[in-house]
């Protein structure tokens, strides 16, 4: 068990005002996000047939939750690691056109996620798409994006500071952009974790860019399934955090993966056979739109904005007894 125990730490607000702030922070956010970036609201499954090939891998090596269904025979079906993918298939679906978006309220289960601080079984996080022309997989239209992002997020912390003043959390006013690459180069003698730890803590904010292809050194900076983001058009925005002295990752995105970088990623993860499934013969065939997107954490997006020191603060999980334990010792109001 991993647990970061801030010194003397207090969590300022008590759970039902947590939980009233909880509320309008998930509240206020979507409806900003949706209006600053033309997106409109979808529902979205919480499970998917194995066979699609709509569910996220992550690293490849996370299990999804799965089981069958009565109605529908022996077809295997899974919980939702996330909805990268199933997002494209649902803007060709409902007829979203050219830099026309959507985002939904993405719940998910990963029962491999290793618990700390950060890290929950439980995914809550809004994930959105936008159709793009393919002339717009760029890396200046993936910087513009995630500066939006950014600046919905700082107006997030004006409007928190209103309300619960005595609670909010001071972000800086810019994100600084780094590709993995010179992360490695600078810091050739870190981890990739210590290397993210350190940019953030330099900069306050910052999106490394291109993740999921090997580095100079031979590794990977983090895993990336190869069938959703374009490893050179990519990355996550994170935040320093103060009250837990490390990196917190609010959003992975990207630039969405065109007919050539598909192939050429599941050819590096020896991953071809994927080619067979109905999501990837879309791509391969030029049927679904070229797309930007990503996931933004909702549990995550509150516990930096109201200084909190665990996650389950701000959403109702399970815990080991031991961590439940430490936490309460520590004043660490578990919900």
């Amino acid at each position: 068990m991993n647990l970061i125990i801030p010194d003397h730490y207090d969590p300022v607000l008590d759970v039902r005002t947590t939980q009233e702030a909880i509320k309008y922070i998930r509240d206020t956010f979507q409806h900003e996000l949706g209006k600053k970036m033309h997106l409109e609201r979808i529902s979205a499954p919480l499970f998917v047939t194995k066979n699609s090939g709509l569910n996220d891998d992550l690293n490849g090596v996370e299990l999804p939750v799965g089981f069958t269904m009565n109605e529908i025979g022996d077809e295997p079906i899974e919980i939702v690691h996330s909805l990268a993918k199933w997002k494209r298939m649902a803007l060709k679906k409902y007829d979203f056109g050219m830099h026309q978006g959507l985002y939904t309220n993405m719940n998910a289960i990963r029962k491999d996620e290793e618990l700390d601080n950060l890290h929950s079984s439980y995914v809550d996080q809004w994930d959105w798409e936008k159709v793009i022309d393919k002339k717009e997989r760029t890396i200046p239209v993936l910087k513009a994006h995630v500066e939006q992002i950014f600046a919905i997020i700082k107006h997030m912390e004006h409007e928190v500071w209103y309300k619960y003043p005595q609670a909010v959390n001071h972000l800086p006013d810019s994100i600084h952009f780094i590709t993995s690459q010179e992360l490695c180069t600078l810091y050739p003698d870190l981890s990739p974790r210590e290397r993210e730890n350190a940019v953030a803590k330099e900069y306050g904010a910052v999106f490394v860019m291109q993740i999921g292809d090997k580095l100079s050194d031979g590794q990977k900076h983090d895993g990336r399934a190869p069938d959703y983001d374009d490893w050179s058009l990519n990355g996550d925005i994170l935040f320093w955090y103060e009250p837990l002295q490390c990196a917190l990752e609010i959003s992975s995105m990207g630039i969405r993966v065109d007919e050539q970088s598909l192939h050429s990623q599941l050819e590096k993860e020896n991953a071809l056979g994927r080619e067979n499934l109905p999501f990837h013969q879309a791509i391969l065939n030029q049927e679904l739109p070229y797309t930007i997107g990503g996931g933004i954490g909702q549990s995550r997006l509150c516990m930096l904005l109201l200084k909190k020191a665990h996650i389950g603060e701000v959403q109702a999980s399970l815990w080991p007894q031991e961590m439940i334990d430490q936490c309460e010792k520590a004043g660490i109001q578990l919900l």
